[in-house]
């Protein structure tokens, strides 16, 4: 399948690798500056705290020195126009959005996608920083952890890829699918006047997306990138990549994903892969350093049980594959680096395809969010040295596990992480959550 996939020719000089959240707010803030007619961003949010402010605030000014520039920022629906989990009242970010535009005279389009009429039933999770005729690339969103602002920082991927092809297939895709659509509305719009989607309208758009592709001139040889667009269990063309990844891949795998709970027909092929006698690597991030985790010494709640369920998924497999780590097939990472989190995502294979994505590994991602990736074909192996150099960076704060007792039971968990997760088993909930986290 991976061989005769199209992709977007690419000269050896065309990617770079930030490898820091510093550099990719440094690498945003440049090209905004400097951009000449187009900033198209998706992002699951742009949060209102003082990074994310000061990336609105970015993109206002170069709007204002340029009105011709084209500039849309699309985040998800739902979450725009929630606060934080945990905060009351009308505290969500559209309402920045809404102040920082009426202060301006030349407007930028802010917009909010509803992939589906909730939010836990599916989200907007797109990802692409697209300035001019280059595509920054990062799992991240938009705010002080994932830009690294104060102490913390949300660890990812970050590539400048620099292709007037590419730029110009995934504008088109953001434009065709989601701003011209009847329910993707305005963030900005005056409360008074604003006018929401209906859930027919929602429903409509759910059905056009699952179709969404980009659209490019391309080739099957030589060194290529391929964007691809998936949306649902049926015809996601991203989940079929990533399987065909696991099974033409001849010798070894290098994974990232922040939350272990691998599809069923994803499992089974990382399983078949290690009986067939090649190796797999696999960074996963401590439940400690998952962005739900929350310290036993602070007042819990019912989502930071999350981490603690991902844990025990992640021991079921590391034990149901104990030989293969006896053997060298499988080496399992836990990564940690004191208070930071963990949100890496994607596959490389024998050191020739390399997908980055902000695609999690898991039931929700494969099924309910609208997901994207980059797949990069290096035939000639021109890049070899800079994703494993990359993968030196990940695994630098990395411990290898040895033994599936390494990882905790619910025995060794607070009180009211065990009270939670003995519920749901009691009621046999586990196989329902386990489809949408």
């Amino acid at each position: 399948m991976l061989s005769k996939l199209g992709g977007i020719p690419l000269q050896p000089d065309s990617i770079q690798w930030l490898l820091t959240a510093k550099a990719l707010k440094t690498e945003l803030l440049t090209r905004i500056e400097n951009a000449t007619h187009s900033i198209y961003f998706a992002a699951l949010y742009l949060e209102d705290d003082e990074a994310g402010r000061e990336v609105i605030a970015a993109l206002m000014a170069a709007k204002q020195r340029n009105p011709k520039l084209d500039i849309k920022v699309l985040v998800d629906f739902h979450r725009a126009r929630r606060g934080l989990i945990g905060h009351k009242g009308d505290s969500g970010n559209y309402l920045m959005y809404r102040e920082v535009n009426a202060a301006v005279e030349h407007k930028i389009d802010i917009l909010g996608v509803p992939v589906k009429s909730r939010e836990f039933m599916g989200v907007l999770h797109l990802k692409g920083f697209v300035i001019d005729d280059a595509v920054i690339f990062s799992g991240a969103s938009l705010n002080n952890i994932y830009l690294h602002e104060n102490n913390k920082y949300r660890f990812d991927r970050y590539h400048v890829i620099e292709s007037v092809e590419l730029a110009r297939s995934m504008r088109e895709m953001i434009q065709q699918y989601l701003v011209n659509d009847v329910a993707v509305s305005s963030l900005t719009q005056a409360k008074d006047t604003e006018r929401l989607p209906t859930k027919n309208e929602v429903s409509s758009l759910k059905n056009r997306l699952t179709k969404a592709q980009y659209q490019f001139t391309g080739t099957q040889v030589g060194n290529r990138i391929t964007p691809i667009v998936g949306l649902g269990r049926k015809k996601n063309k991203l989940n079929k990549v990533i399987v065909a990844m696991v099974e033409e891949s001849e010798e070894a795998l290098f994974i990232c994903t922040p939350y272990f709970n691998p599809p069923y027909v994803l499992a089974r092929a990382l399983a078949k892969h290690l009986r067939k006698g090649k190796r797999i690597d696999i960074v996963v991030g401590d439940k400690t350093s998952n962005d739900f985790y929350i310290p036993p010494e602070k007042p819990f709640s019912t989502i930071g049980a999350l981490p603690y369920m991902y844990e025990q998924s992640l021991r079921k497999f590391v034990k149901r594959q104990q030989w293969a780590i006896d053997r060298g097939l499988l080496n399992v990472h836990l990564w940690k680096d004191g208070n930071n989190s963990f949100h890496l995502k994607g596959v490389s294979a024998d050191g020739k395809r390399h997908l980055i994505t902000g695609s999690n590994l898991n039931p929700r991602a494969w099924a309910l969010d609208l997901e994207n990736g980059l797949l990069l074909q290096d035939d000639n192996e021109t890049w070899k040295q800079q994703f494993e150099e990359e993968q030196t960076h990940i695994l630098e704060h990395a411990e290898r596990l040895y033994h599936y007792s390494q990882i905790e039971t619910l025995h060794n968990y607070p009180a009211p992480v065990r009270k939670i997760l003995k519920r749901i088993k009691r009621l046999r909930a586990d196989f329902l959550l386990r489809r949408i986290l």
